[in-house]
């Protein structure tokens, strides 16, 4: 059973969340919260494995309330749900180390399976965020050549669709692989890179160029 803490000051948001949510098979809400200190809070009364975190929020946003989930033990996979795609705290919500990012237009198809995808330790971005962060850096790029030179061709292949949002599943389907070696490679790539996640390793791909070099 997944269990998700829905953070979000709109309450007809979460209502709607939750009545979307209740219809999935594994998925629990077990909280919510309505601004970033009741985030923290109820995460640490629940437990959550995912908290789907709104972005802008009174009292305190989203991204602080991630930025101190991170360093709680277990923490929560976090999927930030924002309604700008263009949103320079997109920026800020990584470097906290947010797991995945979706728009609020998302379709439910979309969230709940980020939600899953999430909670398995797969990192979502949506495509027209994932084209955010490619304008963001395009134009500050700074090469990473040693560590870059460490990953195999399929290694790389595997990075760039990472960057480019897609899922293991996603991934495997379009480089004809399994799941299961999709993960392996990604395992490599998290290793070599010398990151902590899924997120970290795109983030990376997109400040060196690398997300968008072939």
């Amino acid at each position: 059973m997944i269990r998700v803490l829905l953070a979000d000051d709109d309450a007809l948001v979460r209502g709607g969340l939750r009545a979307l949510l209740a219809a999935e098979e594994g998925i629990a809400v077990v909280g919510e919260a309505s601004d970033g200190h009741q985030a923290v809070h109820a995460a640490a009364l629940h437990r959550p494995d995912v908290v789907v975190m709104d972005i802008r929020m009174p009292l305190r946003d989203g991204v602080s309330a991630t930025r101190e989930l991170m360093a709680a033990d277990p923490r929560p996979r976090v999927l930030v749900l924002t309604t700008f795609d263009l949103d320079d705290v997109v920026d800020d919500a990584i470097v906290a180390g947010a797991d995945g990012f979706l728009l609020k237009r998302a379709s439910p198809e979309e969230l709940v399976a980020g939600i899953r995808a999430v909670a398995d330790g797969e990192t979502v971005v949506s495509p027209s965020v994932a084209r955010r962060l490619f304008d963001a850096h395009a134009a500050r790029t700074a090469p990473d050549h040693e560590r870059s030179a460490r990953l195999t061709d399929r290694e790389a292949d595997v990075l760039r669709a990472m960057a480019a949002g897609q899922s293991n599943t996603e991934i495997a389907a379009s480089l004809h692989l399994s799941v299961e070696t999709v993960k392996t490679h990604v395992k490599h790539v998290l290793t070599k890179l010398e990151v902590r996640d899924r997120t970290q390793a795109v983030v990376w791909a997109y400040r060196t160029g690398f997300a968008y070099r072939v």
